[in-house]
C-alpha cells in the first residue's frame, strides 16, 4: 500500500513538473541546453526628435562693411573705414537635427559703401574718381551650424549660453551702382567708379550675380523657452567682381556684425534613448528562468527524498486554490500597454483554458512601489488587469465568466526586485 502510494506522489510531481514547463512556454522557451547570460548595455544617450519639433526663425539687424578695392591714387584708403559701415539686415528660417547639429537658410541685405578709388585708364568712362562707390545687395546662404556647447559639455534644454560656429553656401544679388565722388562731374554717376563690361556691348553691368561662401559664429542667449537673443559675426567672401570692380585680390569680403532674436517654433526639445532602460525586463525574464529551474531541481530533490523514505508515507492532498499558474504579463514603468513580447503569455494563457473547460483563473494587476502614489498605483494596476482580460476575450475569445479580476496596486509586492512588480500574474482558482 505505502509503495503504491510513492507511486501516486511520484506520478504528482510528473505532472507538476509538466504543469511548469507549460507555464515556462508562456513567458521565455528554455530547455536543459539553455544557458542564461548577462545582458550588456550601451549607456549612451541617443537623441531624437520628430519631423515638426525643432523648427526655428531668426530676425537680425546690424551693421556691415566691405572689404574689396583699396585705392591706388595719391593716398590709398584703409581697408577698414568707420564711414563706410552700412545696415544691414536679416531674416532666417532653419530646423534643429539634434542637439548637435542644425541647418538654417538665412537672407541677409542691404546697401553697401566701399573706396575704390580708380584713375582714368582704369575706369570704364575713363574719369578718375576719388570718392566712393554704393550699391545694393541680397543674398540667400545655406548654411550648418554647430553647438559647441552641448557637444563638448553635454546636452542641457536649459543652458542659458550657447556658441554655435557656422559655414555655408549662396547666391549673392549686388546692384545699383552708383559713385559718390568729389568730382561734380561724375557725383552720382551710375557705375562711373566700375570697370566689368558686358562681353559683347561693352557697357557696365547693372547685376551682378556671385556664390558667396560664408562662416561665423552666434553666440546665443536663451529668455525662455520659445525665445532666444543672439549676437552673431559673419563673414562672407565673393568673387573679384562682385562690387562691378575687378583689381587687386581676387577675393572680395563682406563682414558684419548682427543682433537679434530667435523663435523656437514648439521649443527645442529631443527624446531620448538609452538602451540600459530595458535591461531591467531583461533581468525579468532571466529570473523567470532561474525560478523555473529552482522549481524543477526542487522537485527532484523532493522524488530522490520520497524514494529514500520507502516505503512512502500517506498521500497527502494539497489545496490548489488561488495557485499561481507560473504565468504572467509584464510592462514597462507607467505604462499598461502589452508588449509584443507579452502576447505570447496570454496566448499560452488561453489555450490552457480551452484545453481546461472546467478550469477558471484570477487576473491579478500589480505596480511596483517606487513609482508613483498607491492610489496612481492602484489605478495602473486596474488598468493593466482590464487589458489583460480585454486581449483574452477580445483576441482569443475567452468567457469573462471563466476569470476575474483582482488589482493590488503597490500595496502587495509579490517580488523583492521592485521593476518585477509592473506586472500581471495568473492564478487558478
Amino acid at each position: 500500500m505505502k509503495a503504491k502510494n510513492l507511486y501516486y506522489v511520484m506520478a504528482l510531481c510528473a505532472g507538476m513538473l509538466a504543469t511548469s514547463n507549460v507555464a515556462s512556454a508562456q513567458d521565455v522557451f528554455v530547455d536543459d541546453a539553455v544557458t542564461v547570460t548577462e545582458f550588456t548595455c550601451d549607456n549612451t544617450n541617443h537623441y531624437f526628435s520628430n519631423w515638426r519639433n525643432n523648427w526655428f526663425i531668426e530676425v537680425s539687424a546690424g551693421g556691415n562693411q566691405t572689404l574689396v578695392e583699396r585705392g591706388n591714387l595719391e593716398d590709398p584708403m584703409r581697408t577698414l573705414d568707420g564711414k563706410k559701415w552700412t545696415a544691414t539686415y536679416s531674416v532666417g528660417f532653419g530646423r534643429w537635427f539634434s542637439p548637435y547639429l542644425g541647418f538654417r537658410l538665412k537672407a541677409v541685405g542691404g546697401s553697401l559703401h566701399w573706396d575704390a578709388p580708380m584713375a582714368e585708364a582704369e575706369s570704364f568712362n575713363g574719369v578718375g574718381i576719388k570718392g566712393f562707390s554704393h550699391s545694393k545687395h541680397v543674398g540667400l546662404h545655406a548654411e550648418l551650424m554647430w553647438d559647441m556647447f552641448n557637444s563638448f559639455a553635454g546636452y542641457n534644454a536649459k543652458r542659458v549660453f550657447s556658441i554655435i560656429p557656422f559655414v555655408g553656401l549662396g547666391g549673392d544679388c549686388n546692384w545699383g551702382f552708383y559713385s559718390h565722388s568729389k568730382d561734380d562731374a561724375v557725383k552720382y554717376k551710375f557705375n562711373a567708379g566700375t570697370n566689368v563690361v558686358r562681353e559683347y556691348s561693352y557697357s557696365p553691368k547693372r547685376v551682378v550675380w556671385t556664390l558667396p561662401v560664408s562662416a561665423g559664429f552666434q553666440f546665443r542667449f536663451r529668455l525662455c523657452k520659445y525665445v532666444d537673443f543672439f549676437a552673431e559675426a559673419r563673414a562672407t567672401f565673393y568673387g573679384d567682381n562682385w562690387n562691378n570692380n575687378v583689381r587687386g585680390n581676387s577675393v572680395d569680403a563682406l563682414v558684419s556684425a548682427m543682433g537679434g532674436f530667435n523663435f523656437n517654433i514648439g521649443g527645442r526639445q529631443f527624446g531620448t534613448f538609452n538602451e540600459c532602460a530595458y535591461v531591467s525586463q531583461i533581468a525579468a525574464l532571466n529570473g523567470q528562468v532561474n525560478d523555473l529551474r529552482s522549481q524543477l531541481l526542487a522537485c527532484g530533490e523532493k522524488v530522490a527524498s520520497l524514494e529514500a523514505q520507502l516505503p512512502c508515507p500517506e498521500v497527502v492532498e494539497k489545496d490548489c486554490v488561488n495557485a499561481p499558474l507560473m504565468a504572467t504579463v509584464r510592462f514597462t514603468i507607467n505604462s499598461s500597454a502589452i508588449l509584443p513580447t507579452e502576447e505570447v503569455n496570454i496566448y499560452n494563457m488561453a489555450e490552457w483554458l480551452k484545453a481546461n473547460p472546467k478550469e477558471n483563473i484570477a487576473i491579478v494587476g500589480y505596480a511596483d512601489k517606487n513609482t508613483g502614489t498607491s492610489a496612481y498605483n492602484m489605478k495602473l494596476s486596474e488598468r493593466r488587469a482590464n487589458a489583460v482580460a480585454k486581449a483574452l476575450t477580445d483576441k482569443y475569445g475567452i468567457d469573462p465568466s471563466r476569470y476575474t479580476i483582482r488589482f493590488d496596486g503597490s500595496d502587495v509586492q509579490p517580488y523583492s526586485t521592485n521593476d518585477w512588480n509592473r506586472i500581471v500574474i495568473f492564478t487558478q482558482k
